[in-house]
């Protein structure tokens, strides 16, 4: 997109879910410094890149598979470990779907309700479950796109009743940028049961797409069988540097999991002030938003490239949703003042109504799942000090012009 645009037009990405407090500039100078020899010479196998991963985790490194990334992960899960049928709780990340169907598996899709604001009842799945006979399930968390984050309690009740499965998938690609509680991982769980296995998603918490690196975690005998299908030089020299330099920045990603929490919940408020728009409540590094009925999710997304250059995710193509539906990724509070002075444009270029309220968190009626029933639910929609002093908060329309 940058290449069509041409030189010198900056795009703001709301579309790609990536930290965008990590790595640090000091980080990127350093792996400027060494490009040369990340370049130039061989990694070191899987093994011993795996080996230092776990070390710099804490993990014990048999219980660990290092890969290119989740969806390599995602792949080998389905070609060894799924056999006949998957349960899968849809909208959610598409090579759960996508991956089983294209080996001609059964996938028993579980559809999450939008009047439950997307919320994933397990008891119900695990009814689903047991009513299919599938011999797979699999449940992210937090989920994409909804942004839904189940306790750790309830993710581990979901793993000891399904225990009689061929296996259980934890996909925790999101997981670390959940503040709900403090330590949200079933990874440690997961390790000591007979069919379960946690995904994670390395890319997406270090803001580094391009390296293309995960892991999962399962007992020695699920780990093992996957590691040794993974070629032997499946990992680059950039990611063997990025996890050696991990332990010598975790003070950094804390405080950008830090920052990237308060941005959060400051979009969730700039963003409830747009009249017929629908936030859900998220747990992730993006919102999910249902646009006003009058609005078009194609041609908003077009017209926000073509005339704000703001890149965004519509979500025509999942399943389980519409083109009525959008996910916008978390970013800082200039870039969201853009994103809504162009959907306010949009608005008003298209339609003649008022789009914005005066004070949405008292006049805007609230949704289903943000009445009282939900008040001990993880709901990152709620009053924060703001961050931005008058100098850098940009005036509504004022920005873009």
């Amino acid at each position: 997109m940058s290449r069509a645009a041409g030189e010198g037009v900056e795009i703001v990405d709301f579309c790609i879910p990536c930290n965008p407090y990590f790595p640090t500039p000091e980080m990127f100078d350093e792996l400027t410094r060494d490009l040369k020899s990340i370049l130039k010479y061989y990694p070191s196998d899987s093994s011993t890149i795996t080996k230092k991963l776990a070390g710099v985790l804490g993990l014990h490194p048999q219980t660990v598979a290092m890969a290119n990334g989740s969806t390599e992960l995602i792949t080998w899960i389905d070609h060894l470990l799924i056999k006949e049928s998957v349960a899968i709780p849809i909208p959610t990340f598409g090579r759960w779907t996508d991956q089983p169907m294209e080996t001609g598996k059964r996938v028993d899709m579980f559809p999450l309700q939008e009047r439950d604001g997307f919320r994933l009842d397990l008891e119900e799945y695990v009814q689903f479950i047991r009513e299919r006979k599938s011999r797979v399930a699999v449940v992210c968390n937090v989920n994409n796109p909804d942004g839904h984050y189940i306790p750790r309690r309830d993710v581990i009740r979901f793993m000891d009743a399904l225990s009689d499965l061929d296996l259980v998938v934890v996909d925790e690609s999101f997981i670390d940028f959940s503040d709900a509680e403090r330590y949200p991982s079933v990874g440690p769980d997961a390790v000591i049961r007979p069919n379960a296995v946690v995904l994670k998603s390395l890319g997406k918490n270090f803001g580094l797409h391009g390296i293309r690196f995960g892991y999962m975690l399962a007992n020695p005998a699920i780990a093992g069988k996957i590691a040794k299908m993974l070629p032997k030089w499946n990992l680059n020299s950039l990611a063997e540097k990025v996890v050696h330099m991990i332990s010598d920045h975790e003070m950094e990603y804390e405080e950008s999991l830090r920052l990237l929490s308060r941005d959060r919940r400051s979009m969730g408020r700039e963003l409830q002030r747009i009249q017929g728009l629908t936030v859900f409540p998220s747990q992730g590094n993006f919102f999910l938003v249902k646009l006003p009925n009058e609005w078009s999710g194609v041609a908003l997304r077009d017209y926000l490239v073509a005339n704000h250059g703001i890149m965004t995710r519509e979500c025509g193509n999942k399943l389980g949703m519409t083109s009525q539906f959008m996910r916008l990724v978390v970013r800082p509070a200039g870039d969201v003042d853009r994103l809504v002075d162009g959907m306010l444009d949009y608005a008003q270029r298209f339609h003649t109504r008022s789009v914005y309220d005066s004070d949405p968190l008292e006049s805007t009626p609230r949704a289903r799942w943000a009445d009282a029933a939900y008040d001990d639910q993880p709901d990152n929609l709620i009053q924060y000090p703001s961050q931005r002093s008058g100098n850098d908060y940009t005036a509504r329309r004022a920005a873009v012009g």
